[in-house]
């Protein structure tokens, strides 16, 4: 073969299972914010008792969190625990999350300046937009556009410690990179509720998402050394989130809210071995049923779905339901039958426009790399997995 011919980029290599667990996760917070509107007070609105089982949308971002760690980690876990560069790092990070989340808050902020503002929070003003604009509204106060923009500035956050936690697994090893930031995470979690300003980051920022960041980097590179892919992943995922499901169930949904730190912390094992699990290809049924084409399709937009719901629930809620019907299970159940086709469908377009045409538009030709022994070329830093 000539050496001016080059071959075409190689297919992107993906981890079955995983979109669906983001699109599952992601519609888990869409059903958590309408439950919000249509039991108002809950716990402590006499609503009915399954309702407690959609008013943790919390563990959802605890999914998202691990998930992420796990994800961005795999290519670094297969080179050493080393970036390719802190640079084209920022740069695949901001054209990721940037293009999508500012264009999520400029319709956040549209649809309560002219329709109607979030529950719970102020119109946003000028401080709204410089805080959210720059990612740190969960450290400056400020009316907020969107009530789910707030693990956003988080998960970022995590992505930059991230070089950080790969330079302590080179230098001291995986475990005790988790075992540093969890103890850390715990003293906070210790601490905080004494110190005023400690505990308003805590309750703001949930730094107990660090632990599990690491919990989730750590996971990948399990699945990258390939020596446990025998151990019954799946079963060792139940075995550790049975206990907690089980004490929620027994105290109550009142007694979970009030350590919900705690509890965030003791579900990190339980989702990192999922995550194993799915990655090693196991159970084969989850696995179908997370790649089939309905729930695929969902987690492809999941993240715009994330950025882009709670403005259109404001809108249905207020300007439809409530307008017809008193809060409870009638309210939640109209809700969910408008809401849950809408934000969808609107999801896949905002992602068509503000993820997937801009980064196809982004998205650099591939830099032929001469390989002598061959006589050929191929394209510069491979197959790229997760």
């Amino acid at each position: 073969m000539s050496p001016s011919v080059t071959l075409e980029p190689p297919p992107r290599r993906r981890l079955a299972g995983l979109d669906g667990v983001r699109g599952l996760a992601a519609l888990y917070v869409v059903v958590y914010h309408v439950s919000l509107r249509a039991f108002p007070g809950y716990p402590d609105a006499g609503a009915p008792f399954w309702v407690g089982w959609f008013s943790y949308g919390q563990f959802a971002v605890l999914v998202f969190i691990v998930l992420s760690g796990f994800s961005l980690a795999l290519s670094p876990a297969r080179a050493g625990w080393r970036l390719d560069g802190i640079a084209a790092y920022a740069r695949r990070r901001a054209r990721r999350i940037l293009p999508a989340y500012w264009a999520a808050l400029a319709f956040s902020l549209a649809v309560a300046w002219l329709v109607v503002p979030q529950p719970r929070s102020g119109i946003p003003d000028v401080m709204s937009v410089l805080v959210n604009g720059l990612l740190v509204q969960n450290i400056v106060g400020a009316p907020s556009p969107n009530t789910a923009f707030w693990s956003i500035a988080v998960e970022v956050q995590l992505y930059i410690l991230l070089p950080v936690l790969l330079l302590m697994i080179r230098r001291r090893g995986a475990l005790a990179m988790v075992a540093t930031v969890t103890l850390v995470v715990a003293a906070v979690g210790i601490v905080g509720p004494h110190v005023d300003r400690l505990d308003t980051f805590v309750t703001e920022s949930a730094p107990e998402l660090a632990a599990l960041f690491a919990v989730g980097i750590v996971s990948a590179g399990v699945v990258v050394a390939g020596t446990r892919r025998s151990w019954p992943w799946p079963w060792l995922a139940l075995v550790a989130a049975a206990p907690v499901f089980a004490t929620i169930a027994w105290q109550g949904s009142a007694w979970a809210f009030d350590r919900l730190y705690w509890v965030d912390l003791a579900l990190a094992p339980a989702i990192a071995f999922l995550l194993i699990g799915l990655a090693t290809g196991r159970p084969a049924p989850l696995l179908r049923l997370l790649d089939s084409r309905p729930i695929h399709g969902l987690g492809s937009s999941s993240y715009s779905l994330y950025l882009t719901h709670a403005p259109i629930i404001a809108i249905v809620y207020e300007l439809i339901v409530a307008r017809l019907l008193h809060p409870g299970t009638a309210a939640f159940f109209v809700s969910l039958a408008i809401v849950l086709p809408l934000t969808i469908a609107f999801a896949r377009a905002f992602a068509s426009v503000f993820e997937h045409g801009y980064l196809q538009r982004r998205r650099p030709s591939p830099v032929p790399v001469p390989v002598p022994a061959l006589g050929r070329a191929v394209p510069r830093g491979g197959v790229v997995a997760g």
